[in-house]
C-alpha cells in the first residue's frame, strides 16, 4: 500500500492539525526525498553523489530512512538497489510492510530525478535536517535555561550551546573531499614562491629568531606547535617573544582584485590562562625597553626611564596582538572567540599559555585526565586546521625530568604525553642549564681536602660561565623537517630571548 497519509502529513500528531494554535511543521521536503530515492533505484551513481554527506537519519520520514539505509547496504555489497532487490531484502527482515510494501517502492521509482540532480536533492535533504536539528537545539537551550540548575551557571549553558552548534556545523559537512593533485602542486608552488619573497625564506609565520626560523621554516598554518618545559625555564617568555616578533613583522599587500593579502607576520591572539593581560603587557614592555618588569611593577623607575616607557608603549599599541586572560577557558569557548577574531581582524596565529589549564568542554565526562587532555589536544589541532593558522600551545613537563642526571627533556616527559605527542605537528622543549647549575653550588664535604673541593668548585664555576645567558630549544618532533637543538640568548632580567651570536654558514 502507498504511504499517502505519511507522505502528505508526516508530522501531524494525534489531536493536532496544521490549524492548531502554535503548531508548526518542522522543515522537510517529502518530494525531494522520494525523488532522490527513486534516482538511486535507477542508477547507483546517484548514491555516489550523496553518500559522502547524507545519512539515513537525515531523512524526515522513517520509511525513507529504512529504504536509504537498505540501499547503502546493497550498493556497498556491489549489488543493485531497486524495488525488486529491496522487496526481497525487506521480506527477509519482515520489514516490507514497514516501508509501505511493493507498491510504495514502485511509487518511489516513478518519482526519480536524473543522476545529475541527485547531489542537489541530497543537499536539500541535508539542509532541512540541519534546520530540524537547530530547532531541537534551540528548544533544548530554552528548556535548560528555564530549569535554573544551581550547579550549572548560565555561562556554562552558553558554552554547551556553542559546543552543540559547533558539532552540528562540523559533523556531516558535505564540503571538501578529494583535491586534484595538480591543484595541490599549484598551492605548494605558491607557498614556495611566498617563502622566497619573504626575508629569510620562510613559508610560515616568523618567530623572529633566526636559528629557530631556520630549523622550522616559521610556524606553519594549520599546525599545532607544542612548546614544553619545566617551571622557570622561560616558556611564557619565549611565547611572548614569538608573539611580539610575529605581530611586529605583520605586513599586508593589496592585490589586483582589491583584496588584502598577508605577506609577512601575523595578527596574534594570545589566550593567557595563567597571567593577567596587564602582567603579559608588562613583560612585553620589559622585553622591548630592557627595563626590569619587577621595577616596572614596583614603580622603581627613574623619571627619564618612565618617559622612555611611555614612548615605547605608544609604539607597541599599534601591534596587532589581542590578549584574552579569561581563566579556565574551554576549547569550545576558545573556538568561538578565535573565530570572532578571525572574522574581525584576520587572526593569523594563536598562542595558549598553557595547555593543562584549559578546561574540558561543559557537560563532558571523562574517566581520566589523559582522556581530558586527549580531547583538548584534538580540539586545538582541529582549531588550527579550521582557521588555517598555527596554534602555539605551552605545556608543562612531569617531574621525571628532575630525577635524571641529564635534565634535558624528552618526549616521554610530557604530561599525558601520548595524546600531546600524537596530535602535535611540532614538539619543542626549552631548557636552561644555568637554572640547574645555579642551584647545585658545590659544598665541601667533611673529609674532603680543600684542594679537591676547589677543583670541583672551579669546574662548577666554569660550567656556570659557559651556560650563562644561554637557552636551548630542542625540536623533538617535526612533521615537516629535521629535529635538533637550537641555541638562543636569554636575558633573565628582562625575560628576553634573542639570537645567539655564532658563526653561521648561509644555506645554499
Amino acid at each position: 500500500m502507498a504511504l499517502t497519509s505519511t507522505a502528505d502529513r508526516p508530522f501531524e500528531f494525534a489531536g493536532l492539525g496544521d490549524s492548531a494554535p502554535g503548531f508548526r511543521k518542522p522543515p522537510h521536503n517529502i518530494q525531494a526525498e522520494k525523488a532522490l530515492l527513486g534516482a538511486i533505484f535507477v542508477h547507483e551513481r546517484a548514491y555516489e553523489r550523496v553518500s559522502e554527506f547524507l545519512r539515513p537519519e537525515h531523512f524526515s520520514v522513517a520509511e525513507h530512512r529504512l529504504i536509504f539505509e537498505a540501499c547503502a547496504k546493497l550498493i556497498d555489497r556491489q549489488q543493485v538497489a531497486n524495488p525488486v532487490t529491496l522487496q526481497s531484502h525487506f521480506a527477509q527482515d519482515d520489514k516490507l510492510a514497514a516501508v509501505g510494501g511493493p507498491a510504495y517502492l514502485m511509487e518511489l521509482a516513478e518519482s526519480a530525478v536524473t543522476v545529475i540532480n541527485a547531489g542537489e536533492y541530497g543537499r536539500i535533504i541535508h539542509d532541512l535536517y540541519l534546520r530540524r536539528e537547530l530547532i531541537c537545539l534551540g528548544e533544548d537551550v530554552v528548556n535548560r535555561a528555564y530549569e535554573c540548575d544551581v550547579d550549572e551557571a548560565a555561562t556554562e549553558q552558553i558554552q554547551i550551546a556553542e559546543q552543540g552548534l559547533y558539532d552540528m556545523a562540523t559533523k556531516g559537512e558535505y564540503e571538501g573531499g578529494f583535491e586534484a593533485f595538480s591543484n595541490s602542486l599549484t598551492n605548494a608552488l605558491k607557498l614556495a614562491e611566498a617563502a622566497q619573497k619573504r626575508q629569510g625564506g620562510l613559508s610560515g609565520v616568523t618567530t623572529g629568531l633566526r636559528d629557530l626560523d631556520s630549523r622550522l621554516g616559521g610556524l606553519h598554518a594549520s599546525d599545532l606547535v607544542i612548546l614544553a618545559g619545566r617551571p622557570s625555564m622561560g616558556k611564557t617568555a619565549l611565547a611572548t617573544n614569538i608573539a611580539f616578533n610575529a605581530a611586529k613583522a605583520f605586513r599586508t599587500e593589496r592585490q589586483e582584485d582589491g583584496s588584502t593579502k598577508v605577506v609577512d607576520g601575523a595578527v596574534v591572539g594570545f589566550f593567557s590562562l595563567e597571567m593577567s593581560d596587564e602582567q603579559l603587557a608588562t613583560r612585553i614592555l620589559s622585553e622591548q625597553t630592557k627595563v626590569s618588569s619587577d621595577k616596572i611593577r614596583r614603580g622603581m623607575i627613574a623619571k627619564e626611564k618612565l618617559s622612555e616607557l611611555v614612548v615605547a608603549s605608544r609604539d607597541l599599541q599599534s601591534l596587532p596582538i589581542y590578549i584574552d586572560d579569561t581563566p579556565a577557558l574551554s576549547i569550545s569557548a576558545m573556538r568561538t572567540r578565535a573565530r570572532r577574531l578571525k572574522r574581525q581582524h584576520n587572526l593569523g596565529m594563536i598562542v595558549i599559555d598553557y595547555l593543562q589549564l584549559i578546561a574540558p568542554s561543559p557537560g563532558a565526562r571523562h574517566d581520566s585526565r589523559v582522556q581530558e587532555i586527549s580531547e583538548i589536544t584534538r580540539g586545538l589541532k582541529a582549531l588550527a586546521k579550521e582557521l588555517n593558522v598555527p596554534v602555539l600551545a605551552l605545556s608543562q613537563l612531569s617531574r621525571a625530568v628532575e630525577q635524571r642526571e641529564d635534565k634535558r627533556p624528552q618526549l616521554s616527559d610530557l604530561r599525558e604525553s601520548g595524546t600531546i605527542e600524537q596530535d602535535a605537528d611540532v614538539v619543542m622543549f626549552i631548557y636552561r642549564d644555568q637554572y640547574y647549575l645555579e642551584r647545585a653550588e658545590p659544598i665541601q664535604k667533611g673529609d674532603e681536602p680543600m684542594e679537591k673541593f676547589m677543583e670541583r668548585y672551579d669546574r662548577w664555576r666554569q660550567r656556570c660561565e659557559e651556560a650563562h645567558s644561554k637557552a636551548e630549544v630542542m625540536v623533538a618532533k617535526q612533521r615537516h623537517g629535521p629535529i635538533g637543538k637550537v641555541e638562543l640568548f636569554f636575558e633573565g632580567e628582562f625575560t628576553r630571548f634573542g639570537d645567539l651570536e655564532t658563526e653561521h654558514t648561509p644555506d645554499v
